[in-house]
């Protein structure tokens, strides 16, 4: 059986794929629109690179994003990201944390899917 049960979703760019960011931040709104709708969600969800940038305001995927942190998936944006891109003020959901808060998500996760 597929199950998001003890699952890690890593997102690491601004969107889904790569080449046009435009497609790609339908593509991920599209994804996180479709997880809020399983039934069993992932735990986690972290953020690096410039995926921090979808926590931030005014990004199409936020509304989701939403929904995922109030059935209780935890949304993980990693700090030097969040600092790099000068967004650590403008986060609107999830927690900034380091890069050993994430490696210890990456541990305990069962399965780890990369978007």
């Amino acid at each position: 059986m597929n199950t998001f049960k003890n699952t890690l979703i890593q997102i690491t760019h601004n969107g889904m794929g790569t080449g046009n960011d435009e497609l790609g931040q339908l593509l991920v709104k599209n994804y996180l629109t479709l997880l809020c709708e399983e039934k069993e969600l992932p735990k986690v969800i972290t953020f690096y690179n410039e995926g921090v940038k979808l926590l931030c305001s005014g990004l199409p995927a936020l509304e989701s994003l939403k929904q995922l942190a109030e059935k209780g998936v935890k949304l993980v944006a990693c700090k030097t990201c969040l600092n790099h891109f000068q967004l650590l003020e403008k986060v609107k959901i999830g927690i900034p944390a380091t890069m050993v808060d994430i490696m210890h998500f990456q541990k305990i996760a069962d399965k780890v899917v990369n978007l």
